[in-house]
């Protein structure tokens, strides 16, 4: 309750507070417009059997339910940040940028990812226009008009984006973040009526099932997202006149899962990605190039090769988030340069070795968490029959990092104004 009041009684963090919801009710608006001319039921049927635009469904807010301007929602800024991730790996100057430059290198490196935002938007717009007329949901237009859709399009997205660079500046959280959380818990209340009125009590054991596996899995992210290791570290104790300096140990915090929600949105752009193109290429005037697209479709959407290559993505890219943001090298560096040292560990290299293990072995244990609750709800549905809700495993896990992420940052905001 004092954490509240403070919350409420300061009026700095109260105003960063209130410009979150407004920027959140403004993103809600926009999902709300839709485009006119749409073919409502052809668009729920659509929906409905194709498991990539349910899942953009969710991401944008709801917005490409009814098509709104804002449909394509953040997709392409993280389209744009999964591409200048993998370029470190190509590009030492990149990965210099975003490693060892400091907060004003990643500033630079985040831009890049805003350049590239803006040719992305206008791809996959012009991309799903194209593909919803050829399947009827939207009217054909003449070339005026389809290049106005496809501005429209594209400038709701990149306006998202910057709508999500002014929480991230002005609010409290990871704006990008929150624009998802918002777009995921809107569909709640719709998820709920539909359960209500659909309920079936010879399903109950099922019901019963989901909801334990909601609990466990709500419980398992909050505690491998708080779980950490702690390395012990002494600072050498240091004579300067008749003042002793250092002589302490504290510890160095390793979280078991230091790429936090990143790996299941980067998994979930890449699996998507090529069930977008496959879909577009099924009307494709080649017979050979439209029934290979639809093999690839049919092939993708096939639970179980989902959920293997869902599993695998997020498994892989748990490591490679991590060993982009955690450098044991810098860190042992660092550690040095400052007077401490590992206890029964040399410094320097040896140092970095002994940091690149433990972070080896403990994120093996936070990339297999991470990916087996992602497939869980398929598992589930597999065995029972039901189609998961729309707080799935992957949303779950998206909503409760975002919130334990936003508590963090208030807590931090409210025991500064304690101090």
């Amino acid at each position: 309750m004092r954490k509240v009041w403070l919350v409420i009684e300061d009026e700095t963090l109260r105003k960063r507070v209130l410009f979150v919801l407004g920027a959140l009710m403004v993103f809600r608006l926009l999902a709300a417009i839709p485009t006119p001319g749409i073919n409502v039921s052809a668009l729920e049927a659509f929906l409905s059997n194709n498991q990539f635009f349910g899942l953009l469904n969710i991401f944008s807010g709801g917005g490409f339910s009814n098509l709104s301007i804002v449909m394509l929602g953040v997709g392409p800024y993280i389209t744009a940040s999964i591409i200048m991730q993998l370029m470190t790996i190509l590009s030492p100057k990149l990965k210099a940028l975003y490693q060892e430059e400091g907060d004003a290198g990643r500033q630079r490196f985040m831009q890049y990812s805003r350049y590239l935002c803006v040719p992305m938007a206008f791809f996959q717009a012009f991309a799903f226009l194209l593909l919803l007329e050829q399947n009827g949901i939207v009217p054909k237009l003449d070339m005026l008009g389809t290049v106005t859709n496809v501005f429209v399009v594209a400038a709701g997205s990149l306006l998202l984006m910057w709508l999500g660079e002014l929480i991230t500046e002005y609010g409290v959280g990871n704006g990008v973040s929150l624009l998802i959380f918002a777009g995921i818990v809107s569909g709640i209340p719709a998820a709920l009526a539909q359960a209500i009125f659909s309920f079936d009590i010879s399903q109950l054991p099922a019901y019963i099932a989901f909801a334990a596996a909601a609990v466990a899995i709500t419980a398992g992210v909050v505690f491998i997202t708080e779980a950490e290791r702690p390395v012990p570290v002494t600072y050498a104790r240091r004579v300067r006149g008749t003042k002793v300096l250092g002589g302490i140990s504290t510890y160095l915090p390793l979280r078991v899962n230091q790429a936090g929600v990143i790996p299941i949105i980067f998994a979930l752009s890449l699996i998507l990605f090529p069930q977008m193109i496959a879909t577009f290429l099924t009307r494709s005037p080649l017979p050979w190039l439209a029934n290979g697209a639809t093999a690839t479709v049919t092939f993708l959407n096939n639970q179980w090769v989902y959920g293997i290559l869902y599993f695998l993505l997020v498994f892989l890219f748990t490591y490679f988030y991590t060993a982009i943001t955690f450098e044991p090298h810098q860190i042992a560096k660092n550690l040095q340069k400052n007077g401490a040292f590992i206890p029964g560990v040399r410094p320097g290299l040896m140092t970095a070795d002994y940091l690149g293990n433990i972070i080896t072995r403990i994120t093996l244990v936070g990339a297999l968490f991470l990916g087996a609750i992602a497939v869980l709800p398929i598992a589930l549905q597999g065995a029972t029959g039901l189609t998961a809700v729309t707080i799935g495993g992957t949303a779950l896990l998206i909503v409760v990092s975002v919130v334990l992420d936003l508590v963090k940052k208030i807590d931090a905001q409210t025991s500064i104004r304690e101090y």
